[in-house]
């Protein structure tokens, strides 16, 4: 557990003073709840003395000689009678609201300095936590689900949140008040104080049997809400299949089990955080009755009214501070198990390394070589012993029959992955010894699915390159046929794309995505099937836009229609992970065999 809070309060070590000064504050908060005790019961004693009550010199024998001067003169003053002595009595009676307000004041400095650190503490967390997913290889992104990583980001982090901002408060001010108040009672009346703690031990029992339960129901509560969130990603993203299938009963009836699923273990989570709370209650109230018990029929001289009432002012002053301590557990088992996750994924590490001495890259005008490579999806072989070099300059067409291997082709010289065996060379350099921002600045994709984001269409196209100029922009929507469109849009360049560019259609989220790509100007430039989604009259402008694109770079066409690779300087067909045939589209259909094979099945008239 201490390790879990090192981890914890080393996030905070930028706000380290705020959280020093929090810290201090719960100290002194916690060492006044006796003060504020005492100080009722000692104005109490005064205004209504008892017959067996000793001299204010006698009880304040430890208190500075001024200090004691003054009470006595004040104690003096009340006997000689209230009113004429008006301004004493109120100087006495503010000695508590005094006290008051100066347990007010380091309560509110310890809860706004601990919040303080923790948000920003925690927005740190965040922001670290996602620059570490973003950096991450693409075989984690196969494995894990977005709805869970926005849980871990989101949820979990918060449980982190309250661990600096509220257990670190119960942490360090309940002690010191639990401390601060067992000593003033065992100062004023030690054996009654030593009755009243015979039965606190019982009091660890049940927190030491409830903490085991909510540390199991912890993990499977986060379990469920990261199952949550998951479905809910999946339906929002997928909302029109939902609707075209009519999923939505199937949709709300596992979201409801799951929901019912949480609730299950949010209340077990409830229950053995609250029991304690009754239980400690009841064991104060023996603890008072013993005292009360020993009192009544003990032989031992009785204290005076205003000392038992500052015991039983302490006594049950402690219930807060000990109900706080025994949730404490509990409540730093639920973190535990919410940021367990969040630990790991900061441990991970991605399984794609960068280099330690990086060879700078030049793409342009380099030849591409992919040298008997081998590679495999979760042990699965999806290429195997590919040799291919690509001459600067050409549009090599790779088509084949869906899980041949195409897209894959692409993913290595992105280099979203390596391969297992072989390598993946530009310029004959070894794309493992390159760094993938060097190698990445250097490649333009454009992919089936045209990825735009809830922004406008000028900052969506400037993301080819941040800092173009709005002339270069428009410049590169131009050149992809997105232009005219574009100021038929309300707003044209300003508008709004939505989630996803929900408002365009498929032939304009394409161009918007070729700007995107004309604009970043790279050597290399990658089209995954880029037009096969779209309808004939929307794949002419697409084309005409990719064919504007491609003068001038080594383009890699990865193609399932093949009308759209006719011009291509070589086309390469896969089979099962295999080169099987390269040459041009007259050599191959010349050949016969399975390019051919694939020609016919798309143009039976064999045009």
């Amino acid at each position: 557990m201490w390790k879990f809070l090192a981890n914890v309060w080393g996030l905070a070590r930028p706000y380290r003073a705020r959280l020093v000064l929090g810290v201090a504050a719960g100290v002194l908060a916690g060492l006044i709840e006796p003060l504020m005790i005492a100080t009722v019961t000692f104005v109490y004693g005064l205004v209504f003395p008892s017959a067996n009550a000793g001299s204010v010199a006698n009880q304040l024998a430890w208190a500075p000689g001024w200090l004691k001067d003054w009470l006595v003169s004040a104690e003096q003053a009340l006997a000689a009678g209230l009113r004429g002595n008006a301004w004493a009595v109120a100087a006495l009676l503010a000695t508590i609201p005094t006290v008051m307000f100066l347990r007010g004041l380091f309560g509110y400095l310890n809860a706004y300095f601990l919040q303080w650190t923790a948000v920003r503490a925690i927005a740190d967390l965040r922001v670290k936590l996602f620059a570490h997913l973003l950096n991450l290889s693409s075989s984690f992104f196969d494995r894990a689900t977005s709805g869970e990583l926005i849980s871990r980001v989101m949820n979990d982090t918060a449980a982190l949140q309250h661990v600096i901002g509220n257990i670190t408060g119960v942490i360090v001010k309940d002690p010191v008040t639990l401390a601060s108040l067992l000593a003033y009672l065992l100062w004023q009346q030690p054996k009654i104080t030593l009755i009243s703690m015979v039965v606190l031990p019982v009091c660890m029992v049940p927190v030491a049997i409830f903490s085991r339960k909510i540390r199991r129901s912890s993990r499977a509560a986060q379990t469920h809400v990261a199952e949550l969130s998951g479905l809910m990603g999946e339906a929002f993203a997928g909302n029109r299949i939902v609707k075209a299938y009519n999923l939505e009963p199937r949709l709300i009836d596992q979201f409801r089990t799951t929901a019912r699923k949480f609730v299950t273990q949010y209340m077990r989570i409830v229950r053995s955080g609250e029991i304690p709370g009754p239980l400690l209650e009841f064991v104060g109230a023996i603890s008072v009755a013993l005292v009360l018990l020993w009192l009544a029929f003990g032989h031992s001289p009785r204290p005076n009214s205003s000392d038992f009432l500052a015991v039983v002012l302490a006594i049950f002053s402690m219930y807060r501070p000990l109900k706080n301590l025994t949730r404490l557990h509990n409540q730093l088992e639920q973190a535990r198990a919410s940021s367990q996750r969040v630990f790991e994924l900061l441990a991970m590490q991605s399984t794609l390394a960068e280099p330690s001495q990086p060879v700078p890259l030049k793409a342009a005008g380099a030849e591409i070589e992919f040298d008997h490579v081998e590679f495999a999806y979760n042990e699965k072989p999806v290429l195997k012993d590919i040799t291919l070099r690509i001459v600067p300059g050409q549009l090599v067409a790779v088509v084949g029959a869906s899980g041949s291997g195409k897209t894959s082709l692409a993913n290595l010289l992105m280099r979203f992955y390596d391969p297992q065996r072989g390598a993946v060379r530009i310029g004959g350099v070894d794309l493992r010894n390159v760094t993938m921002r060097d190698l990445r600045s250097q490649i333009a994709v454009v992919t089936q699915e045209a990825v735009l984001f809830n922004d406008t269409i000028r900052r969506n196209i400037a993301l080819g390159r941040p800092g173009a100029t709005d002339e270069e922009i428009e410049a590169a929507a131009r050149h992809a046929h997105a232009h005219d469109f574009i100021m038929a849009k309300p707003g044209g360049y300003e508008a709004v794309v939505g989630q996803a560019g929900v408002t365009l259609s498929g032939g304009e989220r394409q161009r918007i995505a070729i700007a995107r790509a004309v604009l970043k100007n790279a050597p290399i430039l990658i089209l995954d099937e880029a037009t096969s989604a779209l309808d004939s009259e929307s794949e002419r402008a697409v084309q005409a836009a990719l064919d504007d694109l491609m003068q001038g770079r080594t383009t890699i066409c990865i193609a399932h229609r093949l009308s759209t690779i006719h011009k291509a300087d070589m086309i390469v067909v896969l089979h099962e992970g295999r080169i099987v045939e390269t040459g041009t589209h007259q050599q191959l259909l010349a050949q016969g065999g399975t390019y051919k094979k694939l020609h016919d099945l798309q143009m039976p008239s064999g045009k």
